[in-house]
């Protein structure tokens, strides 16, 4: 009997630790099946298209800013993925913006404008170094090899930007730093100080993902760029005083070009265009142009030079990347 009691006693307790080894067994993976997300990186690049806003290519004709001057753009980023929906990325992107008056105006409807008369151009090679937070619209498994097919995600971040402008010296045919220049007086007196060639920006941006296997990904993604300079492109304020330019050439042609008779660019004839611009602006017929615009008063010392007060230059950058999944850890060799 006693024997008895005591075998019941030991199934007993067998059956206990049996069900509660059962119960951390199922609740384990039970927790697996709900999703412990493991933290992950990748490693990305990626090329795409720049464009940008500004005196050059204005807000009011967006389509046109966005596409008659598009450029290149080609950058890396690391990016560690901390949650299912939440990942910060550090990234560098090297791209290339650029306007012309001549070729966003040379159409008919636009050629008698203010813009095609003043005649300037640029590029500008931009450096940027940023930092975003990305958030997932669409979020992850619980690792990164079961993460979903296709994602979409929105980020916003602050940016560091190294950028120069120059433009092109029709004379030598080399493109010129127009910063040291001062083109609108800067760095003397009356006028304002040389801008800064390093900016802050804030970017802002959405992309889509799609899982070409466990350990690559292709995005695509179309990010904006706020900046708090508005000399991307050299342009900004009035024309100066031509007299300050005296020593200086160089500075005194890519200053003020509204008497060229080429675009320096495309190396166009503007000669007819100019008689339609003053016959509207100024109702004067005239065979030379060139010669009369300076009596109208437009590019004298003191008036606008730049078109769009108030506002900043920001830059676009559209861009596909291909993404590496970082192997997250060494896993050991199973003993034997």
């Amino acid at each position: 009997m006693r024997r008895n009691f005591e075998l019941k006693r030991v199934s007993g307790a067998l059956t206990l630790i049996l069900s509660f080894g059962l119960l951390l067994t199922g609740g384990d993976s039970q927790a697996q099946s709900r999703g412990i997300f493991v933290p992950y990186s990748t490693a990305g690049f990626g090329i795409g298209t720049s464009s940008y806003f500004g005196d050059l290519a204005p807000y009011r004709r967006p389509l046109a800013s966005m596409f008659k001057m598009m450029r290149w753009s080609i950058g890396g980023n690391y990016t560690r993925h901390f949650t299912p929906r939440l990942g910060a990325r550090a990234s560098f992107t090297y791209a290339r913006i650029a306007g012309d008056d001549y070729i966003m105006n040379r159409d008919s409807k636009h050629e008698s404008n203010v813009f095609y008369a003043r005649n300037l151009h640029f590029r500008n090679d931009l450096k940027e170094f940023s930092l975003q937070g990305i958030f997932k619209l669409i979020p992850d498994n619980r690792s990164y090899d079961r993460r979903p097919q296709f994602g979409a995600y929105v980020f916003a971040g602050v940016a560091l930007t190294a950028h120069n402008p120059k433009a092109l010296d029709s004379l030598k045919g080399d493109w010129v730093k127009l910063q040291p220049l001062g083109t609108e007086g800067q760095g003397n007196e009356g006028y304002a100080k040389p801008y800064s060639l390093v900016q802050f920006a804030i970017p802002l941006g959405i992309g889509v993902r799609y899982k070409i296997n466990n350990k690559f990904d292709i995005s695509a993604e179309i990010g904006f760029r706020k900046t708090f300079t508005d000399y991307l492109d050299d342009v900004h304020g009035n024309y100066a005083d031509p007299a300050l330019f005296a020593d200086n050439p160089t500075a005194l042609a890519l200053a003020n070009r509204t008497t060229n008779q080429y675009a320096v660019r495309k190396g166009a004839d503007r000669t007819d265009a100019l008689k339609k611009f003053l016959q509207v602006n100024y109702f004067l017929d005239t065979n030379d142009p060139l010669a009369a615009l300076p009596t109208t008063g437009f590019g004298a010392p003191g008036t606008a030079r730049g078109n769009s007060p108030g506002y900043t230059d920001n830059y676009w950058f559209g861009m596909i990347h291909i993404n590496y999944m970082l192997p997250s850890q060494i896993k050991c060799p199973p003993l034997r």
